[in-house]
């Protein structure tokens, strides 16, 4: 008899890790649209005549349709199932570069790429987030870390290989075949994904976790959801100021094109960033599966404050600048797994999906900041300085407020009787 109960759970446990490796690959192949577009600006710009604010409004609407219609597709997902939805939004996001390789204005770049992929990736990320935090209610930090890391990981195997083509054929033809190329991987493995079901034997979640499901329209009442709304607004600002800026930034600063260990610090570093924008999803998400949400948050966000002032106290020396922005974005990328989990502990997880939608916004309000604004700021000061100083100053709040204001008000949320 035990073996045979034994097998069930055993398979039950093999099919949620193959769900999560399958989620992994499906938003890998939707993060070079974010994490890549620094490639582009220059060579859009040249193409178009057009200044490198008017460009960069692409990416703010790339940001902004992925992250402003989220609610609306996460309950989506929550009503017609992740599978063709992911599916699709891993088309309409290949379909957006493509699309863009033959835009001719700025409006055309922002119908294309800004458009498909906005909505594109949206529909993936939110959908994905939403899937394995179900799967897995007693390791959600590391499930949801490790989903996101594909977010961040996707573009390190496209990083190098996107420079060289836009080097040698030209940025059309490299939107076009990475186009093609990442949209059906992405397809192909939303198609093998499934919710789990009542029949599915799950672990329970832990005792600090909410067990009652609030849907969005109880959640958008409470005082802690406006609080980590208010948090991750801010990391997402700082975080998209460095990521949407870094090739401008670098090149001001001289270091862009200083070869480092037999490469241009440039590509260099930004292959680097990826691997610790990565590696600190699953590993944050891990240490706060372990020492709770709010003291994991608290650690990593100083840390970045730290790391921010460093690299602009060293970015005359290419070799130094590398490194640190890798630790830069090493204490940025754990916002991707620590709020949606903290989100589903807090609210429960029979609406995860719709509620993240909405917290999820928060990503979008903080492109507003990190994109055009940002290359704004830096045209009338003539220095990135007072970029960085915001940057600085938002991680330190964000780390406190984790600390002295989110961690007992959440739970005292938590222990309040639900209607």
């Amino acid at each position: 008899m035990a073996t045979a109960s034994a097998e069930p759970r055993r398979s039950m446990a093999s099919t949620r890790w193959v769900q999560l490796v399958l989620g992994l690959v499906a938003m890998m192949s939707i993060s070079s649209p974010q994490y890549v577009w620094t490639l582009f600006t220059k060579p859009l710009q040249e193409a178009l005549g057009a200044t490198l604010p008017a460009v960069q409004v692409t990416f703010t609407l790339l940001i902004v349709l992925q992250t402003w219609l989220s609610p609306l597709q996460g309950y989506l997902v929550d009503r017609f199932g992740a599978r063709l939805l992911i599916a699709a939004g891993c088309l309409l996001s290949g379909l957006g570069w493509i699309s863009s390789a033959y835009a001719t204005s700025l409006t055309g770049l922002y119908l294309s790429y800004g458009l498909f992929c906005g909505i594109g990736t949206g529909i993936v990320y939110v959908g994905i987030i939403g899937l394995v935090v179900r799967w897995f209610p007693d390791r959600r930090g590391l499930a949801t870390g490790v989903v996101a890391a594909g977010y961040g990981f996707g573009a390190i195997l496209t990083t190098f290989p996107i420079d060289t083509m836009i080097k040698q054929a030209g940025y059309r033809h490299t939107l076009v075949v990475f186009g093609i190329i990442l949209g059906i991987v992405g397809a192909a493995a939303a198609l093998a994904m499934r919710m789990p079901t009542s029949a599915d034997v799950l672990p329970s979640p832990p005792a600090t976790a909410s067990k009652a499901g609030a849907p969005p329209s109880q959640m958008l009442r409470s005082k802690v959801f406006w609080l980590m709304f208010f948090m991750m607004t801010m990391m997402s600002t700082g975080g998209l100021m460095i990521i949407s800026q870094f090739a401008a930034f670098s090149r001001d600063f001289g270091v862009a094109n200083v070869v480092v260990f037999g490469l241009a610090a440039l590509p260099l570093a930004l292959t680097i960033d990826r691997l610790t924008n990565g590696l600190t999803r699953p590993f944050f998400g891990w240490v706060s599966d372990k020492i709770g949400r709010e003291n994991t948050m608290g650690m990593a966000f100083l840390m970045e404050a730290a790391a921010v002032a460093s690299m602009v106290m060293f970015r005359d020396n290419a070799l130094v600048f590398v490194i640190l922005s890798g630790v830069v974005f090493f204490g940025w990328g754990e916002i991707f797994s620590l709020f949606p989990s903290t989100l589903t502990d807090t609210f429960g997880a029979e609406h995860a999906t719709a509620n993240y939608g909405w917290l999820y916004v928060a990503q979008g309000v903080g492109s507003i900041f990190g994109g055009p604004l940002a290359a704004l700021l830096r045209e009338q000061t003539g220095s990135w300085l007072p970029v960085f100083a915001i940057i600085i100053a938002i991680d330190a709040l964000t780390g406190i407020l984790a600390l002295a204001v989110l961690k007992p008000m959440r739970r005292a949320y938590i222990a309040m009787p639900k209607p």
